[in-house]
């Protein structure tokens, strides 16, 4: 009965969270062809605040001592669900957009927010003149401002655990001289599992942890500052994890 009632709940969330989508994203697309993003980032935020709340989670955040929110810098984060930019924008206190694989973009809604707003396009096939613009683009992110958001993993886990990491952001980061902010979702395999379609009820608890320098490391160091970064966003979550299997 419970759970019947539960997936009652997780449909009416869906169609509700949908429809809201739906509705808003054209109309922040359409405000982004008049009006600067950074005018309107307050009704990004409350857009993405609404999406979280009406798909049935709330969120906390929890910021280490050294994380400085002024700061233009990479956020590293583990990836589960398809909520996870829409928790990122909720939690992290500055103008931050993301790189977003190329096809995405083709996305009816979703695609045209996220190439509306400025975020930078990874490209599904890696030719170099591909690969050299979204260089350029991020170095003109970063230059302008903005911070990123970068889900090493290069996909979603399936299981909670945080998946090997690839090395690709951890490079420009070097290259480029860009901080590397280690950020944790843990709580969100909690609330739904991609591959599956119910909507829990749950706390999602982003972890924003200290800021790591890059500037004098050279290519040799970057295996190393990814597999720290990798220890770093997966201690919370094993954490989080642990206490999910003894409930």
């Amino acid at each position: 009965m419970k759970r019947g009632l539960l997936a009652l709940r997780s449909a009416f969330l869906w169609i509700l969270s949908g429809l809201h989508f739906f509705i808003c994203a054209p109309m922040l697309v359409f405000l982004g062809i008049f009006l600067d993003p950074h005018k309107h980032d307050w009704l990004q935020r409350s857009f993405c605040r609404r999406i979280v709340f009406l798909a049935g989670a709330r969120v906390e955040v929890v910021r280490a001592s050294a994380f400085d929110p002024q700061r233009t810098c990479f956020f590293m984060v583990n990836h589960v669900n398809l909520f996870d930019p829409f928790i990122l924008y909720c939690a992290i206190p500055q103008y931050v957009r993301g790189w977003e694989l190329e096809s995405h973009f083709k996305i009816p809604a979703y695609g045209w927010l996220m190439k509306r707003f400025g975020n930078v396009p990874v490209p599904d096939v890696r030719r170099p003149s591909d690969l050299k613009r979204m260089w350029r683009l991020t170095q003109d992110a970063i230059d302008g401002g903005t911070s990123l958001i970068i889900f090493p993993e290069a996909k979603r886990t399936r299981n909670g655990h945080v998946d090997v990491f690839e090395e690709g952001g951890f490079r420009v980061a070097q290259q480029l001289g860009i901080p590397v902010v280690p950020v944790s979702l843990a709580g969100s395999i909690k609330h739904h599992r991609t591959g599956h379609w119910m909507l829990w009820p749950a706390t999602i608890t982003v972890h924003l942890h200290d800021v790591i320098e890059t500037k004098g490391m050279t290519k040799k160091d970057v295996p190393a500052l990814c597999n720290r970064v990798h220890e770093i966003i997966a201690a919370p979550i094993e954490v989080s994890l642990e206490e999910k299997s003894r409930e």
